[in-house]
This record gives structure tokens, C-alpha cells and sequence, in this order.
């Protein structure tokens, strides 16, 4: 008799913890805890989000004649951590083990190996198999290399599962589309809307539980309108394939002010929890392309981000941790301004993302790190603080994929284990990508002074200030090279603004 613990990011039917799954002795646990919701204060609507999309979960398991027992938040019983749910459960029948499919963060994983001795039973961690690229495979791909660069993971991963391959080579004859997939936004562009979907009686019972007891937590719990059960995520994904995949790759790096949805496909948060698998979206999209109903470049980057950037990232997480969460290669550590979580900014770019995401628990790949992260890496913002703050803001964000992109993508706090330079960038670049800067305070074109946009004089003070640790950087030669014709007045006029920059934000004064 085996007692089954499924967890929140874990709402698949093929999911290895059920399939040997013996419904005349086994039972499912699923529980709702304030351990899991609370070790940091998630968005009210990823909350939301997660208990809907695991109650409906449970619902359809006991549709298919499997042994649920299902812990509410709101039970008097729930002792709110998941071992303590499992010393319940166990205490109810004759079980000669706990099966449990391996978590997706290191900290859960380490709290369960003291639980056999807790329980006084075998627990047993089964491989997570629906990700495409098990940890010991990255680890054997990454022995020996000097550089752990994701192209050459993902040609790796393409060859493996034989995505968008022709016999000789990869079709197109190229392996990347990057370059084909960074227009800034057009005018006049018609951008669908995403995937809604009206809450039912379950999801508004979520939804006055998470207002009655998450309250203080960040974000807007409504609207709601997010997918919540495996058939609502496939109809979401198919909106995104018959309706945006066409221009997402056009468009996939551009921002337009009101338009937080964009060509992009917002599934990260039911792939990451569940209601759909890696696998099938990869092959939905490429099948696209050979129907002739998206372009190669919409196509692979897409792909890209599946096959390539979501099974690197976690390949990282979990050769590097835990050691990974602590790293700050520019040693930094300046607070989070409270900005992050009011949006009180003359800043337009950061207040436009900020209240998208507070409204939404979401905000696409760009607006995280060139506009939210960027900022975050040239002022020095501390890691820790970062990280935090990602992990909570976002319904799609779990420690294994939002670490490697915080730490390693937008802070550089690796010092470069995972990108090659930091992304950092002066506001040309979100002038190019956005028309933000329009109903802005401030001025991209002006360099220095009061109206002049803030990433210019603080993206120049960033490579000024971290000139030891970056210098040597291959890839930043080219930006030493234009700082070093800089004027020494140029040098102090950048010292100068930032210093006054930093000071009005240390003075809770509005900037």
C-alpha cells in the first residue's frame, strides 16, 4: 500500500509518481500548506492560480477512479507544511511507502531526505521524466567544458529529440533565428489577446480564500482569467500557435505601453506547473511550420525557449546548487527600491512593467530583463533581494527556473557561468524596443543631467564601478574601448548623476 504525495508544479497524469499508481490500495495525497505558500509571500493570483489549478486536479484523478485525499488550506486540521499532511495521512492506513515524484526546488528536495526517519517509512524520489534532459545528463554534457554556453547544449537537445532536423543538418540550414527575431514594434500593430477564461465556482472559492488569508501579499488577485485544468492550458497553447506564433518571432523583444500579452505564448506558468509537457508544445510548433502556418524564425525561437533555455537553466540549478543561490560576483548590495512594489516611478518603462506585473503575475522575457532586470543590474541592486522578488511576483516562477535567470542572466552575479557578458544596457536600447520613453519624465536622448534618462548615466557608472571585475571580459572590450575616449568632465558628469540618483533613492524620494 503506497501513499502518493503529488505537489503543486507537479499536475500531470503521466507524472512518474502515479504510474504504477494502484487504485484498490494506494491513495493520492494533495495538500494545500502555508509552508509552500508562504516561504516567500507569492502574488495573490499565482496562489490563486496553483490551488485552483490543483483542485480541479484532484477532481479529474478521482474522475479516473483514483483514491484522493485532498487537504484544503482552510481545513481545521492542516497543519500547514507538506510533512506534516504526510504524518497525517500515514497515520490512516497501512502504507509501506511514500512515492513521491523529486521536487522542482533544492530546498524541498533537501527537507525530504530527513523524511523516512520522520515517518518511519521508505520515501522514495522518482525522477521528474518530464523534462527532456534528466540532471545527471546536463551534468555528464557539462563535465569537462570550459564554457557552459546554451547553444551548443540546445544543438545538443535539437539532434536528442530530433526537433526541426533534416538529414543534413538542422532545416533552414541554421541552428539560431535570433538575429531575424528583434524588431522593434511596429505602428499599427493588432495584438490579440491571450487565452481568457471565466473563474468557476472553484476558482471564485480560491479566490475568497486567497483574499481572506494572503491579503498582505503582492499583486491584484483580480481579473482572473487564467487556465486552471489541463484542457483550458491546451486551449490556451492553441490560441497561441493559430493566433501569435506567426509574429512572435518578429516581435518577441518588443514592448508596447498597455499591451503586456504581446505575440508571446504565456504558458510558461502551465508547463512549469504541469498542465502541459515540454514535448507536445515543441512538436504542436513545429508542426506549424511544416503546415506552413508560422515562419522557421517564429518557430525555432520558440522551440529555443523550451528545448534549449528551459532545460539549460534547470541543468544549471541543479549542477550548481546550493551553493549558486548565494553568488554576487560584483558584490553588490544595494536594498530593492520600494518602487518594485508600488510602482511609484517617474521611470515610465519600470512603471509600466511593474504594474503589469502586479496585475498580472506576468510580464514577457524582455520586460524582465532589459527593462526590470537591467535596471536591477546597473544599480547594484543586492542578489538575494532580486531573486526574491522574481521568485514571488511571477505565477510561472519556481526556485529551479527563476535562480539561473536572475542570478546568472540578469545580475551576472555568476561572473559569467551562464552568460558570456552582463546584460546591461543604456535607455536607447528600450527606446529602440518600445515606445515607453514617450510619456516618459525623463529623456533617452539626453546623457547626463535631471531629464536625462537614468539607464544612461547609470549603465556608464555600472561599467565605471565594476571596471576591475569586467575589464578583462572579452566581450566588454568594445564598451571599454568608448568608455576609455570619454572626457575626464564626461567620467565626472556620470559619477554626478548617479550619486545624485542613488541619494534621492536612499531619501525615499520619488525618482
Amino acid at each position: 500500500m503506497k501513499l502518493r504525495l503529488i505537489l503543486g508544479d507537479q499536475l500531470s497524469r503521466s507524472i512518474s509518481s502515479l504510474a504504477d499508481v494502484d487504485p484498490q490500495r494506494d491513495i493520492v495525497l494533495m495538500c494545500e500548506v502555508r509552508a509552500e505558500a508562504t516561504y516567500v509571500q507569492h502574488h495573490k493570483k499565482k496562489i490563486a492560480f496553483v490551488f485552483s489549478a490543483m483542485r480541479h486536479f484532484a477532481a479529474e484523478l478521482a474522475e479516473q477512479g483514483l483514491p484522493i485525499q485532498y487537504v484544503k488550506y482552510d481545513d481545521a486540521n492542516n497543519s500547514g507544511s507538506l510533512i506534516g499532511e504526510l504524518s497525517r495521512a500515514a497515520l490512516q492506513g497501512d502504507f509501506d511507502e511514500v512515492i513521491i515524484t523529486a521536487p522542482g526546488e533544492y530546498r524541498l528536495q533537501a527537507e525530504m531526505e530527513s523524511w523516512s526517519a520522520r515517518l518511519g517509512l521508505p520515501v522514495t524520489l522518482r525522477e521528474d521524466d518530464r523534462f527532456l534532459c534528466k540532471a545527471s545528463e546536463f551534468a555528464e554534457w557539462a563535465a569537462g567544458r570550459k564554457q557552459l554556453r546554451m547553444e551548443y547544449f540546445y544543438r545538443e537537445m535539437r539532434r536528442k529529440y530530433s526537433v526541426l532536423m533534416g538529414p543534413d543538418g538542422p532545416v533552414g540550414g541554421q541552428w539560431n533565428y535570433d538575429a531575424e527575431n528583434r524588431k522593434p514594434p511596429a505602428e499599427g500593430l493588432d495584438v490579440p489577446q491571450t487565452y481568457k477564461v471565466q473563474p468557476d465556482d472553484v476558482t471564485q472559492e480560491v479566490m475568497a480564500l486567497v483574499e481572506q488569508h494572503f491579503a498582505t501579499h503582492f499583486g491584484d488577485l483580480s481579473p482572473f482569467h487564467f487556465a486552471v485544468t489541463r484542457a483550458q492550458a491546451l486551449a490556451a497553447f492553441d490560441a497561441f500557435i493559430t493566433g501569435r506564433l506567426a509574429l512572435f518571432g518578429d516581435y518577441q523583444d518588443a514592448m508596447i505601453e498597455g499591451e503586456p500579452w504581446m505575440y508571446h505564448s504565456h504558458i510558461g506558468l502551465y508547463l512549469n506547473c504541469g498542465l502541459l509537457t515540454p514535448l507536445e508544445c515543441i512538436e504542436r510548433a513545429e508542426a506549424a511550420y511544416h503546415a506552413g502556418e508560422a515562419p522557421l524564425n517564429a518557430v525555432e525561437g520558440f522551440i529555443r525557449q523550451i528545448l534549449g533555455w528551459r532545460e539549460y537553466v534547470r541543468g544549471i540549478y541543479w549542477l550548481k546548487m546550493p551553493d549558486y543561490k548565494a553568488a554576487n560576483f560584483l558584490e553588490v548590495k544595494r536594498a530593492l527600491p520600494d518602487f518594485y512594489w508600488t510602482g511609484e516611478t517617474q521611470m515610465n518603462c519600470m512603471r509600466q512593467c511593474i504594474a503589469e506585473t502586479r496585475q498580472n503575475a506576468y510580464a514577457h522575457h524582455i520586460q524582465r530583463l532589459m527593462v526590470l532586470g537591467n535596471f536591477a543590474l546597473i544599480a547594484g541592486l543586492a542578489p538575494e533581494d532580486v531573486n526574491t522578488w522574481y521568485l514571488l511576483v511571477y505565477a510561472d516562477a519556481y526556485e529551479w527556473v527563476e535562480l539561473p535567470n536572475v542570478t546568472g542572466m540578469i545580475l551576472f552575479a555568476d561572473g559569467g557561468l551562464l552568460g558570456s557578458k552582463p546584460y546591461a544596457a543604456s535607455g536607447a536600447y528600450i527606446n529602440k524596443m518600445s515606445n515607453y520613453c514617450g510619456s516618459c519624465s525623463y529623456k533617452p536622448t539626453v546623457k547626463n543631467g535631471p531629464k536625462a534618462c537614468p539607464f544612461n548615466y547609470l549603465y556608464w557608472d555600472f561599467v565605471g564601478r565594476n571596471e576591475a571585475k569586467l575589464r578583462a571580459n572579452p566581450r566588454m572590450g568594445l564598451v571599454y574601448r568608448s568608455f576609455d575616449r570619454m572626457s575626464e568632465e564626461k567620467h565626472q558628469a556620470i559619477r554626478d548623476d548617479s550619486r545624485r540618483f542613488f541619494n534621492a533613492l536612499e531619501a525615499d524620494e520619488k525618482v
